[in-house]
């Protein structure tokens, strides 16, 4: 590894850690010619992903989008920053290990909803409003009344 500050090849490892649950590692290093620290990080690189739009437009798939519309279905909730990352990464991870390259944006919302659906059902119903666009208020309703079955089924 190539020191930034002196250009030099020759450096060593002086500490090495796991970091983001394990998908890439943190290393502290020391250039062994102007004796400066820098750190890197190594992960695996990942093949893209393409998101399939409900209009046919295709665009790479961004994680941040999942995360943001989760934090403003989640806003004045119980729902904390922890358990928003951890839908959004196991949705991602659910994605990547199904091992296609195009995901339709319609099913990434659907993940997100069985996610959400565990986890605040206040938060479920307001990513569903946007995620379905409701039409009217029957629609709203008829997904009120799903999630309500889910319920009973879910306490028996």
């Amino acid at each position: 590894m190539r020191c930034p500050f002196c250009k030099n090849d020759d450096t060593k490892v002086t500490d090495t850690r796991a970091t983001d649950d394990g998908r890439a590692i943190r290393r502290r290093r020391e250039c062994l010619q102007c004796g400066r620290r820098f750190t890197t990080y190594e992960m695996v690189e990942e093949e893209p992903l393409t998101v399939i739009k409900k209009d046919g437009s295709r665009e790479l798939f961004d994680r941040n989008k999942i995360l943001n519309g989760l934090i403003r279905a989640c806003n004045k909730r119980v729902v904390t920053r922890p358990q928003i990352e951890a839908i959004v990464t196991r949705v991602e991870r659910n994605i990547r290990n199904s091992l296609v390259q195009e995901v339709p944006s319609v099913k990434i919302g659907e993940m997100v909803l069985e996610e959400l659906k565990n986890v605040d059902e206040v938060a479920y119903i307001r990513f569903a409003s946007v995620y379905r666009q409701f039409a009217d208020l029957d629609s709203f309703m008829a997904e009120l009344k799903h999630l309500m079955g889910h319920d009973t089924e879910k306490n028996k």
